[in-house]
Order: structure tokens, then sequence, then C-alpha cells
């Protein structure tokens, strides 16, 4: 079977430089995987409109503060890939998607596959998330893309977090999570393999505000939830499926054909 797309709940940038069991798993995913190439929707690109990244050789954007040097002298220098960058424009109409030469790759992307692809030889494109945009219409824009999976062997990455509220964490309670995390991942959990469409039906739940305080990380499934809806036959399955830190969700999804 051929993996189509992948939801990584990415957590902490210092995943990037640790070995732990989430990293063991994201790097043993990227050992089964030869993609043509990767369009990344990252949580850290949250913008107006939608673009994707069009430049030859994107930057690594170090996106955050006050952590180790260490973490911050990592580059990821994969390739970008222009052409793929215009299909991404194409497959999307009617969203009208602008060629970006400014953004680079984010930590939500490079985090992630430094481990999965650490030589980074595979093109990386991300497609921004554009903040205006209503639930429903990330969705459609994942089925959309998933023609780029299916047609071009690019694997379509969202990167994030079902769960992600830093204001409640508890930086004691590793590898657990509040009951009500534990609540709403599960539920996501049972949409997500049966009828990942339903996905929007998760903003009633009695947790939502909880688990998603604010889009930017939940939003990302929702391109994945849009591929697997589009691809016949898919088959999801999960890896790193726990809870950390209270309320933070490291559950991934992964769509196969």
């Amino acid at each position: 079977m051929n993996t189509t797309a992948l939801f990584v709940g990415h957590g902490s940038p210092m995943n990037a430089i640790q070995d732990n069991e989430f990293t063991r798993t994201w790097n043993n995913i990227g050992q089964s995987l030869a993609p043509r190439a990767i369009v990344s929707v990252s949580a850290h690109w949250y913008t107006r409109g939608t673009g994707v990244t069009a430049m030859t050789n994107p930057k690594t954007i170090h996106d955050f503060w006050g952590f180790p040097a260490e973490l911050n002298a990592v580059q990821y220098e994969a390739p970008g890939d222009p052409e793929i960058a215009e299909l991404v424009k194409d497959v999307a109409k009617p969203t009208l998607v602008h060629s970006d030469h400014e953004w680079g790759l984010d930590h939500g992307t490079w985090s992630v596959l430094k481990h999965m692809f650490p030589e980074a030889k595979i093109p990386v494109i991300q497609v921004s998330i554009d903040a205006t945009k209503p639930f429903e219409e990330h969705v459609a824009l994942g089925t959309r893309l998933a023609k780029l999976a299916t047609d071009n062997n690019v694997l379509i990455v969202g990167s994030g977090n079902v769960v992600h509220n830093l204001s409640l964490m508890d930086w004691h309670a590793e590898n657990q999570g509040y009951s009500w995390a534990e609540s709403f991942d599960e539920a996501a959990r049972d949409i997500m393999v049966t009828d990942p469409s339903r996905l929007p039906a998760l903003m009633s739940h009695e947790a939502f505000e909880r688990a998603v305080p604010t889009p930017d990380h939940f939003l990302p499934l929702a391109y994945v939830a849009g591929v697997s809806a589009a691809t016949e036959s898919a088959d999801i399955s999960t890896f790193n499926e726990e809870r950390t830190m209270g309320s933070l969700s490291m559950t991934g999804y992964r769509v196969t054909a």
C-alpha cells in the first residue's frame, strides 16, 4: 500500500534534536517511504490567504525563542520544487494560491522531517493555512491536494497537534494527559479512522475550546482528513497515540491506499 498523507503531532521544537519514542517512530515511518516530493501544511505558517513556497532553496526558519543554541543551529537543507508548487496552485483551484519566495521551512516541518528524511534530499514545499477560511474549506482543500499524492507521488504532511493548549500544560506530567484531553483525542481518532469527512463535528465536542484554544495546530489535521476522504479505499492508522504534559497530544495518522 502507498502512503498518501501523514498527520504528525510535532510537540515541542526540542523533538528535533532528541532521540525519544516519538522521533524514533518518525524515523521508522520515513524509512518506509520514497516520495517524489513532500507538501507540508504546518501549524506555524498561519496567514491571510493561501501561499505555497516556490523557491528552489528554502531557508530553515527558527521560529521559536528560549531554546538551546544547539536547536537554533539546526539547518534542514532540503531543496524546494517550483514545479510542484505550480501543481499545488493548479489542483487547489478554485482556491487562489500565491507563490511565496520569502518563507521557507518552519520548525513544524523540519523538526519532523529531520527524523523522517535525515538526508534532506527530497524536495519540500510548504502550503500556508488561511486563517480567514472556515473549517470545512480546509478539509475541501485537502481533498483537492490528494490529487498530488495519487498522480504525482507527493506525500502530504500535516504538522500540528490534535490537542494543543500551552496555557494549561503541566511540565511534570510527562506522558500523561488530562481527562478532557484524552476524551477529545480519542473522539478525533474515532472519526479519523471511520469517516474523516466528519471531522468538523469535533467542533461541538465539550472539550473543543480547551483542546483547540486557537485553530492553528488543529487545522493541519483537516487537510489530512481531506486527503483521506478523497483517496479511494484509504486506510487510516495511528502512531504515537499519546498525550503528554496534560494538554498536548502527540497522536499521528497515516493514510495509505
